[in-house]
This record gives C-alpha cells, structure tokens and sequence, in this order.
C-alpha cells in the first residue's frame, strides 16, 4: 500500500470512529426518557399507562399537570440541541448532524424501554434549532399555527414537519433539509395511528385526557 493510500485508510477510519462517537453520544442523550422520568418523579406513576401512552409532553399533559408537560417538551427539545451543540464543538459539522439523527432515533426507540419511546416532535424540533435556529424557528411557528386553529397537536406536528425541510432547502441548507426530510419520514411513521385517527375524526384534541 502506497502512503498515500495509508493516509487516506487513517483518515477515513479517524472520520468513521468520530462519526461512531457523535451518533452514540446523540442516541444515549435523546434516549433519557424525560416524561417518564419526570411523571413518576411527580408521583404521577406510569405515564405510558394513560392516555396514548406516550412519553412526550402531548401525553403527559393528559395528567393534567401543565408544568410537568411543559418540562417534558422543554427537556425533549434541548437533549437534541445538546447532542448537536456538544458533537459540533468536538467532531464538526457532519457528526453533529449524525448526532442530531441519533438523539432523535434515541427518542424514538430508547434501549432503556425496549424502544418503545416518544414520538419525536420536541426532539426533532431540537436537533434543527441546534443545527439552524431559523428552521427549527420555522417548524416552532408552524405548530402552534396549526394547533391553534385546529386544536390537533398530531396534526400540527405532521404539518410542520413536513414545511421544515422545505424550508431549509428554500433557505439554502441541502443537507440540514435531507436530514430533516429524514426525520419528517420517521416521524410520520411515529405518527401513523394519529393519522388514521385524524382521518376517522377520532384524534384527542389537546389537553384531552381520553
């Protein structure tokens, strides 16, 4: 092997170890199952034994207490943030978008609970604000758009979802947009019983306890 082949072999699995480390440190971040964590912190018990039985904050405000839901989405958000912030000081640009992807599979399927986890609306919404604050600007102001006029926090969430990557790529970000666009696929797929229930007129509205 020439050495300009060894240098391009080390430097290719100096990027795959970093890359290895950022999507770790993104998955265990967003895998901390917050409104689990909190609600039984609270007293509240088994928040996955109400309501939808989700860990989010769309759910745990179905306890009735506010502040707790309020926790749960702020804390969501920012271990998505974090896992970006934290892997772009130490690795770049790119593993910190691995990262973001990460935290947000974390959420998503968290070992921790046999990875039954959330649905990712906060997280998703972390992980583009720690990437481009515009975009995750942009998916903020379109959900609480629709869910003020429609009183569906699902249907909020698919909408804007789909309206930030077409944002980011509008904006000049092709691959915070593919990212997104990712996570978009991923979240409606989270959100496929939601869909079926908004098409049957059947979806909770928010704060709903049923």
């Amino acid at each position: 092997m020439s050495p300009l082949s060894s240098f391009i072999t080390l430097m290719a699995g100096g990027l795959a170890k970093w890359l290895g480390y950022a999507f770790a440190l993104g998955y265990l971040l967003g895998s901390i199952p917050f409104g689990l964590l909190l609600t039984r912190a609270a007293g509240l018990g088994d928040v996955r034994k109400i309501g939808s039985g989700n860990i989010g904050a769309t759910n745990v405000l179905r306890t009735g207490n506010k502040k707790l839901a309020a926790a749960t989405l702020l804390l969501d958000g920012l271990k998505g943030t974090a896992a970006v912030l934290i892997a772009d000081h130490y690795f770049g640009l790119a593993p910190a978008m691995l990262a973001g992807l990460g935290a947000f599979l974390g959420h998503l399927y968290p070992v921790w609970l046999k990875f039954r986890g959330g649905k990712g609306v906060a997280t998703y919404i972390g992980v583009i604000l720690g990437l481009v604050w515009q975009g995750g600007a942009v998916f903020a102001l379109v959900w609480i758009a629709v869910a003020y006029l429609s009183r569906y926090s699902s249907l909020a969430a698919l909408v804007a979802s789909v309206a930030t990557p077409t944002a980011l790529l509008l904006m000049g970000h092709a691959e915070m947009a593919a990212l997104a666009a990712l996570m978009t696929v991923l979240l409606l797929w989270k959100h496929r019983a939601n869909i079926g229930r908004l098409i049957k007129g059947e979806e909770p509205e928010i704060g709903a306890k049923g």
